[in-house]
């Protein structure tokens, strides 16, 4: 899944940056994409695959990226 999106699908580099800069980084990156920040642990329901958005999960305390943020 994801080799029919357009442009770069993940960014293993911002692992342990901040969210919001992270967020940034990947909308620069790929603009085909919007970059959603997400607390990791928290209860979500995904029920679709979406090319053009962009899980961005951070930790709850400070803000910084705990997982690679991946198209999805």
């Amino acid at each position: 899944m994801g080799s029919e999106c357009e442009g770069k699908g993940s960014w293993p580099e911002l692992v342990g940056e901040h969210g919001e800069v992270a967020k940034g980084k990947i909308e620069r990156e790929n603009p085909n994409v919007t970059a959603r920040i997400v607390v990791d642990g928290e209860m979500y329901v995904i029920t679709d695959y979406d090319c053009f958005r962009v899980w961005v999960w951070v930790d709850k305390d400070d803000g910084t990226v705990v997982k690679t943020p991946i198209i999805g």
